[in-house]
């Protein structure tokens, strides 16, 4: 066994389809570019996942099964996989939003998204889900375990107007969304197979036409 590669879900989802280029050079090298990030959204995630803690399942939507929003924030690592044919292996880590734990003993994953509900596409987060949910159903040792994992979906919070508040203060008043996303083990390990094909390999993929930083970069090169 040569190597085994932390995969993040986000990444997974996000950096795999803009760049694998940039994917490899993280996972396999971590080389990678920081950009910022606004500290408001981290802040408003943790406000939303802080309110429906607790709570129960039916206030994000009447369609789920009926439980407790028990979980929140929590770090997942799963046991690390192996694929045919290729000498490395893999282990996932990441933390998610919100987990569910419904009545009849199965838990929910939930993902909190500030966004407009018509421009999230529930199969584009199946990966990123599917990634949480085989984590806590083949957790490393010690890691948290929870199965099965019947439900995945986001909750989409959008806001729609302005105005003030009590005690002068000021609220977006937003509508949400539930959006129920497929889960899809045996297509989410055809993927995960082809990525451990790609950070296997002994030279990276080519660069995305479209990946800003990988633009800048032959640019400089070029100079």
């Amino acid at each position: 066994m040569n190597n085994t590669f932390i995969l993040s879900p986000s990444e997974l989802t996000f950096l795999w389809d803009e760049c694998r280029f940039c994917f490899y050079m993280k996972v396999k090298h971590n080389i990678a570019y920081k950009g910022p990030f606004p500290a408001i959204f981290g802040s408003m995630g943790d406000l939303t996942s802080g309110f429906y803690h607790y709570k129960p399942t039916t206030v994000l939507s009447e369609t789920l099964p009926s439980g407790v929003l028990k979980f929140r924030e929590g770090w997942v690592k799963s046991a690390p996989i192996e694929f045919d044919g290729i000498s490395s292996q893999c282990v996932i880590r990441g933390r998610f939003d919100a987990v569910a734990a419904f009545d009849d003993g199965s838990f929910g994953l939930i993902d909190y998204k500030t966004s407009n509900a018509a421009h999230e596409k529930a199969a584009f987060y199946s990966r990123q889900l599917s990634a949480y949910a085989w984590s806590l159903e083949h957790p490393a040792r010690g890691a948290l375990a929870l199965s099965p994992v019947t439900r995945m979906g986001l909750f989409i919070i959008s806001p729609s107007r302005f105005e003030p508040a009590s005690d002068g203060d000021m609220a977006f008043i937003s509508r949400t969304t539930w959006l129920d996303v497929p889960r899809d083990d045996a297509g989410f390990m055809d993927f995960l197979g082809g990525v451990m094909a790609v950070l296997d390999a002994d030279e990276p993929p080519q660069s995305s036409e479209t990946c800003p930083l990988c633009i800048y970069r032959n640019a400089m090169n070029e100079r």
